[in-house]
């Protein structure tokens, strides 16, 4: 398993050992679950739970949901990291969901709740104030699933690869038909490991 690298205890702060246990217990039963691929153990903590945790700073104290939550990335490391915000994990899949509810009963995280649903059918209320999503669909069919589940003036903060402008691109109708508004992309992080975030304002 890869070493912890030194930024990890700047970015989860007093928190660092949630952190420590949730990677070890991604790494312990991740493949076996399904939640991640045999390759990705060696670069655990750079390229998901730092990558995850990029987005810490622009989450906003409130409800925000994690759609298709996965094995908890993002939805879970950032509850590590932004204990004054509400976690609402989306997902389908019983075993993954199962994953997610032991998980915060483990890490003790009393702000996260987890929704087993596809995000199209999810019953919310109140809105979402945010909603984030990593490795899930592209933005012409994200961005239509995630609108509904957000408040006016809410933001989408959505996770893509290298080639998110291609994306935005091919979802310029999509953009259009549900009045998003300041619609940007993001780079946070530096060098090899610098991540893309998609984010936009719902009207």
């Amino acid at each position: 398993m890869e070493a912890e690298p030194a930024a990890a205890e700047a970015v989860f702060g007093s928190r660092i050992d949630r952190a420590r246990q949730f990677t070890a217990d991604l790494a312990a039963r991740g493949e076996e679950l399904g939640l991640i691929g045999p390759l990705e153990i060696p670069r655990l903590w750079t390229r998901h739970i730092l990558n995850s945790a990029v987005l810490a700073p622009l989450i906003r104290p409130g409800r925000v949901g994690d759609i298709g939550s996965g094995a908890g990335l993002p939805g879970l490391v950032l509850a590590i990291a932004r204990p004054d915000a509400q976690f609402i994990l989306i997902e389908p899949m019983e075993r993954r969901v199962d994953w997610l509810r032991r998980e915060a009963e483990a890490l003790q995280l009393d702000n996260v709740e987890v929704v087993r649903a596809r995000a199209e059918e999810a019953k919310l209320s109140p809105w979402l104030d945010q909603a984030t999503a990593r490795a899930v669909s592209a933005l012409s069919k994200l961005i239509p699933l995630t609108v509904p589940l957000v408040r006016s003036g809410g933001q989408l903060l959505f996770l893509k690869g290298a080639s998110v402008e291609a994306e935005v691109d091919a979802a310029a109708k999509v953009i259009r038909r549900t009045r998003l508004t300041d619609v940007e992309v993001l780079t946070l992080g530096e060098g090899a490991e610098a991540t893309r975030v998609f984010r936009a304002t719902v009207d």
